[in-house]
């Protein structure tokens, strides 16, 4: 018999590890540049629906519900590729975007670099 941990670990099976609130972290990255664009949680159904429709979804903490990102701007994530960590609790996706990814328009949501005590802007939010 197989520790489940183990098998977790070092084995072929998926089995994401959700935390108390059921979410796993996911950030997505650029599939072509690597660039890091945001920083969300997913849900079992959000992972699902990804999963099944090509398109980013995540969990919305604030909303307490499922979200398309970019369901109210066109600007989707089609993602290209799901990479998952050692132990399951957290994954990269890799996604081309349709837009700006940040609700600000910023291409990124990383758009701004620690200072000292400030932030200063690291790319046009245009």
């Amino acid at each position: 018999m197989s520790d489940p941990e183990t098998n977790r670990e070092s084995g072929r099976t998926f089995m994401p590890k959700f935390d108390a609130a059921g979410l796993l972290s996911a950030v997505v990255q650029h599939a072509e540049t690597g660039e890091v664009l945001m920083v969300a949680f997913m849900d079992a159904e959000a992972l699902a629906m990804t999963r099944q429709t090509g398109v980013a979804h995540f969990h919305s903490r604030s909303r307490g519900k499922l979200w398309k990102k970019g369901e109210t701007s066109g600007h989707v994530l089609n993602v290209r590729q799901v990479l998952v960590d050692c132990d399951q609790d957290a994954l990269v996706i890799k996604a081309l975007p349709a837009g700006p990814t940040c609700h600000t328009g910023a291409r990124s949501c990383f758009y701004r670099q620690l200072d000292g005590e400030w932030l200063s802007q690291v790319e046009n939010t245009e």
